[in-house]
């Protein structure tokens, strides 16, 4: 008697999730080997556990996994991998392109007594310096309202809590006076609350 299908969903049990994958993975490595050796298959396979480790098979026919990554993409014409040495050319020159940018930037913002200057490029020096001026001058506001804001809070928390102390002094000194029999108040208790 043959064994019945089992629904096909994830196995909620660590160790037999463990148990089934090597026993699949072995499983599957054999029909592959089995294939490449049956029909004269060049094959990759590549599996990932769960973990992040590489199992992997190749075909004793494929010399290597680039060759035949490098096959698969003039196949299908896509790329796969990516030149690595021609991103970093690219990036350098945009990196040496912001660089020659902010050089430029430099000279022009500082005046060489060597060289001659026109009225207009002058002008145009004054008022890149005016701008970054302004910017300059908006930030530094900005940081201190931010500071002067805090330092308000700070003082505004301070003197809540210091009223806070006043009126339980004074309810302390009430409840004192009502149990030592006198109800009157005048007995000297001053409280300064800092009201000018």
């Amino acid at each position: 008697m043959g064994r019945g299908r089992s629904e096909i969903k994830r196995i909620e049990n660590p160790t037999q999730r463990q148990s089934t994958f090597y026993k699949r993975r072995d499983g599957l490595f054999k029909k592959a080997r089995e294939l490449a050796v049956l029909c004269d298959a060049d094959l990759l396979l590549l599996l990932f556990s769960a973990s992040g480790k590489l199992y992997h098979f190749l075909s004793p026919t494929v010399p290597s996994v680039k060759e035949f990554v490098e096959r698969y993409e003039a196949t299908t014409h896509t790329k796969v991998w990516a030149d690595i040495r021609q991103e970093r050319r690219a990036e350098l020159e945009k990196v040496g392109n912001m660089c020659d940018l902010l050089e430029k930037q430099l000279r022009f913002m500082t005046v060489d007594d060597s060289e001659q200057y026109t009225v207009p490029s002058l002008e145009a020096l004054e008022h890149n310096l005016e701008a970054a001026m302004r910017k300059v001058r908006s930030e530094k506001d900005r940081k201190i309202g931010g500071e002067v804001s805090y330092l308000q809070n700070i003082i505004r928390g301070r003197q809540e809590e210091r009223y806070g102390l006043c009126d339980k002094i004074a309810h302390a000194q009430i409840l004192k006076d009502v149990e030592c029999g006198s109800t009157s108040l005048s007995n000297g208790l001053d409280l300064k609350l800092g009201f000018n």
